[in-house]
């Protein structure tokens, strides 16, 4: 896609966090993933006549108090890499709750609820500082002959991050009279993108960003400078979470959600590459059909998240043409449901050992 075009105009408004500003270079330079135009306005079409879910109150735990922003921060610092190390993709981490075995972001979501009704309280921040290997192990067990969820080690690591991250936030929070996660809402202001820079400042492990492209040298003493791509998945992905887990009141009320871009991962450009919004070049298609691993911060890797926030943009904009407005947060939701119920026919997603998704 050239950005000649006009299709890669940003409205600042809309992008407050800088996606679509530092994406967008990714995309018009990109050598393995390109955004097909001529299905965007297909898709947008088809797209016009669904409606996005709405938030799982049976899955994810809810007590309409600060505890359960805290349980949700929870949630989206572990909110990564669920696809099947092994050779067998169908070999995956599951969890069992309420009589149904649950696999990926549902199984994360089953096995936090299944935690708090077990007693362990994942609101304090003192208990998620110092939370032990072992602890961590029980509250993400899984099926009996299932495998264990892959990096383990760090989300062990991700959970005491917010423990102490809360922690650190305790004496201004006591000052203001609430507590901390209370603290840290209410220092947005009831800005999205305002909550999205304090999490990745106060919570390093939602940093999603990538420097790109790697420096290269075009002589001795000469490179090509590298510039930040931010895609921000997981902190963007906690603000809706909390929209929706709140009902958009509270904790959850925001007046700039349309500053959100798409929650750059793997399943969601899966479900574009379906539709034919998204093409890969047949050397990265190879590579994905063979569920090699792609490298986090590798060019390809890089170009099919920018591809993936774009791709979510355009189908945003082309909708509205359709009567159909829509934040692309929810056709994210929509896009990424959709995800769920594809044939085992469908080409796989891409992997990539990552944090971020």
């Amino acid at each position: 896609m050239n950005p000649s075009n006009g299709l890669l105009v940003i409205d600042p408004a809309r992008d407050p966090l800088g996606v679509l500003a530092s994406t967008a270079p990714v995309v018009a330079a990109a050598r393995h993933v390109r955004i097909r135009g001529e299905a965007v306005e297909r898709v947008a079409g088809e797209l016009s006549e669904l409606d996005p879910p709405g938030w799982d109150e049976g899955l994810h735990w809810r007590d309409g108090t600060w505890r359960t922003a805290v349980w949700v921060l929870v949630l989206d610092a572990l909110n990564f890499c669920f696809w099947s190390t092994s050779d067998d993709p169908a070999q995956r981490w599951r969890v069992e709750w309420q009589g149904h075995a649950h696999n990926g972001y549902d199984a994360l979501a089953a096995a936090l609820h299944r935690a708090v009704a077990e007693g362990r309280p994942l609101w304090d921040a003192a208990y998620l500082a110092d939370v032990s290997d072992d602890e961590v192990s029980d509250i993400l067990q899984s099926v009996k002959g299932a495998p264990s969820i892959p990096l383990f080690p760090t989300r062990v690591a991700h959970l005491r991050e917010v423990g102490r991250g809360l922690l650190a936030l305790g004496e201004d929070a006591a000052r203001a009279g609430v507590t901390p996660v209370e603290y840290l809402i209410g220092e947005a202001g009831g800005s999205a993108a305002r909550l999205v820079e304090l999490v990745v400042r106060h919570f390093p492990s939602f940093d999603d960003t990538v420097l790109w492209p790697e420096r290269s040298p075009l002589s001795e003493t000469d490179t090509v400078p590298a510039q930040k791509i931010r895609f921000y998945k997981r902190a963007q992905i906690l603000v809706a979470d909390l929209h929706g887990a709140f009902a958009g009141s509270g904790l959850g009320a925001f007046h700039d959600l349309d500053g959100l871009t798409a929650f750059a991962d793997y399943k969601v450009p899966q479900v574009l590459r379906r539709l034919g919004v998204l093409a890969y070049t047949p050397a990265l298609a190879t590579r994905i059909a063979r569920r090699d691993l792609i490298t986090a911060g590798s060019r390809p890797e890089v170009e099919i998240r920018a591809a993936t926030v774009w791709a979510c943009e355009l189908l945003r904009r082309a909708m509205s043409t359709h009567g159909r407005a829509i934040a692309t947060y929810e056709l994210d939701w929509l896009l990424w449901t959709a995800g769920q119920a594809l044939p085992p026919s469908s080409e796989p997603y891409h992997r990539t050992p990552t944090i971020f998704y």
